[in-house]
């Protein structure tokens, strides 16, 4: 748990220097060049240059703090960050200074900026996930899905607390939520070195589900309503993997769960998730989307043939990938 939580923090950091505003000026951009090259002793030396240059952009000066993380100078990195809280204009500053905390173990002092943070952003999912990801580093992952799940009802676009939530419900055998939230996260954030992970837990997940029937059944008699209402719905289908679980098989289960779906609880428990694959359904783009999700992973090969002998389809697929951002509005959230 810890190693993997050390690589999201790395990814997250890609995007920290990834979201610098433009017009920053050239010894920045000359900066942000080395720290992207690894190169974090010149990246520090041309930042703090540019901060001489432009003291009050703040941006210059959260790169710089990066790079001192990346550097492992984690007291000039913790100085620079803590000037950055007050200073950045959203909850960027907060999780620069909390890589820094985190990596010298400085728990107690990390908590305590996360909840000064989320005084200051009480939506933000980002810092509702870095709280979670610090229970998870000290191994207390029944208060970490806590906050990752808080952070999915506050701010529900953020897909690093439905990866880290739907990996802990895969370790703790909650496989319906596993693949519910491993889903979602697959929607938000389709390409990246994360969701060949998640296909893989949503496609194993799955299949355990409807091989053993008792699974669902737990959820039936002892589910919130919301997850009761989906296992009902996926418990009259279960004949339909009887032959066995395949791609084939899941999409026809999944099709009748879908059309079921809207008839019977679609008013009470508007979910995007499941519109989404309605109008995957409604398009003729269903299994394409189900061969991308459970075969592109485990089996390329196999998913390539797929899509040469359904072209148009998965052409269309594609499109729609390309051309639309997964948004889950607020208000989707169902206790569980």
């Amino acid at each position: 748990m810890i190693k993997r939580v050390l690589v999201l923090l790395a990814c997250a950091g890609v995007g920290f220097i990834a979201r610098a505003q433009d017009g920053d000026g050239s010894l920045h951009e000359k900066g942000k060049a080395f720290l992207k090259k690894g190169d974090y002793e010149n990246a520090i030396m041309v930042l703090n240059r540019a901060a001489d240059q432009e003291p009050r952009n703040v941006n210059i000066r959260k790169d710089l703090a990066f790079a001192y993380y990346l550097q492992k100078d984690y007291s000039h990195a913790i100085e620079v960050g803590k000037k950055l809280v007050d200073a950045y204009p959203d909850e960027t500053g907060y999780q620069t200074l909390g890589l820094s905390y985190k990596a010298i173990a400085e728990y107690t002092e990390c908590e305590k900026l996360y909840k000064k943070g989320l005084k200051k952003y009480p939506k933000s999912g980002v810092l509702y996930n870095e709280w979670g990801e610090l229970y998870a580093m000290q191994h207390k992952l029944e208060q970490a899905i806590v906050y990752w799940e808080k952070g999915i009802e506050a701010d529900p676009n953020i897909s690093t607390n439905y990866y880290n939530a739907a990996r802990y419900y895969d370790e703790k055998d909650n496989l319906l939520w596993a693949v519910i939230y491993g889903e979602i996260f697959l929607n938000i954030e389709s390409l990246s070195q994360r969701t060949v992970i998640m296909k893989n837990i949503v496609k194993d997940d799955y299949k355990i589900l409807f091989l053993k029937p008792t699974l669902l059944n737990a959820y039936i008699t002892k589910g919130t309503p919301f997850t009761k209402a989906i296992a009902e719905t996926f418990s009259k289908f279960t004949e339909v993997t009887s032959d066995g679980i395949t791609t084939e098989s899941l999409t026809n289960l999944r099709s009748k769960f879908i059309l079921e779906w809207f008839k019977q609880y679609a008013t009470q428990y508007p979910y995007r998730l499941f519109d989404h694959q309605r109008q995957l359904l409604q398009e003729g783009i269903f299994g394409a989307y189900n061969n991308w999700l459970f075969t592109a992973a485990s089996s390329p090969d196999a998913y390539q043939a797929w899509m040469k002998a359904h072209e148009e389809e998965s052409n269309n697929f594609a499109k729609l990938q390309q051309s639309r951002v997964f948004k889950v509005p607020e208000g989707q959230y169902y206790a569980h």
